[in-house]
């Protein structure tokens, strides 16, 4: 199943990591698995060892392979992800921002897996990897820290709210800021800039980070 580790034929049940590599080592039982657990396993396996690309991200479209598409009323990529791992005829999705094709956030669902592409409109994945939020050490992906704000403007639409996180590093009153993705109750992207460090609270509206 697992090229390298897993596999199973119509006489044995499947062994583990290459217990059988030599045909005079033969597997103590407790390292064969019945097929129904095998199967189980190694779709653990492959889901754990996908490659980045297989996973949902953020700042990526797939164009193609759409079969359906619906409006997502909370405007979380979430509830596209979920959907898709619902459907039997899915295997990818994207998720578009509100105020990409309209005022509401739409999900597409695929019958393919299409190439992704780089675009600050979505977020997209295959059918079982739920949405990971990009990790960066400066950057909370999702996040909104509200309250302590002592300045706001309209801002570039960006997938990483950079122009945000500059204007706060040339502030010396900014510790903290907050970047509003369009659509989500402004038609145009808005930075807000906070003169305290407030709790961070998940929402797909917004980018933050803390500077000072």
């Amino acid at each position: 199943m697992v090229s390298g580790c897993l596999w199973e034929d119509s006489v044995r049940p499947l062994t583990v990591c290459g217990l059988m590599a030599n045909p005079a080592h033969k597997p103590h039982a407790s390292f064969l698995l019945p097929p129904r657990l095998a199967l189980s396993l190694a779709l653990w396996l492959g889901a754990t060892l996908a490659a980045p690309e297989a996973r949902a991200q953020i700042g990526y479209d797939r164009p193609g392979g759409d079969y359906t598409s619906f409006a997502v009323r909370s405007g979380d990529p979430v509830a596209c992800a979920n959907r898709c791992d619902r459907d039997n005829h899915c295997r990818a999705w994207s998720f578009a921002y509100p105020g990409t094709f309209g005022p509401r956030a739409l999900c597409w669902l695929k019958n393919s897996v299409p190439p992704r592409a780089e675009t600050n409109c979505c977020v997209s994945g295959v059918r079982g990897s739920g949405v990971s939020a990009p990790k960066h050490r400066d950057t909370e992906f999702d996040i909104d820290r509200l309250g302590g704000d002592f300045r706001s403007f309209e801002t570039p639409p960006s997938s990483t709210g950079a122009p945000c996180a500059e204007a706060c590093a040339k502030d010396e009153r900014c510790r903290a800021w907050t970047y509003l993705r369009p659509g989500y109750g402004t038609a145009a992207a808005r930075c807000y800039l906070k003169s305290r460090v407030t709790p961070p609270k998940r929402k797909p509206c917004c980018i933050s980070g803390v500077v000072r």
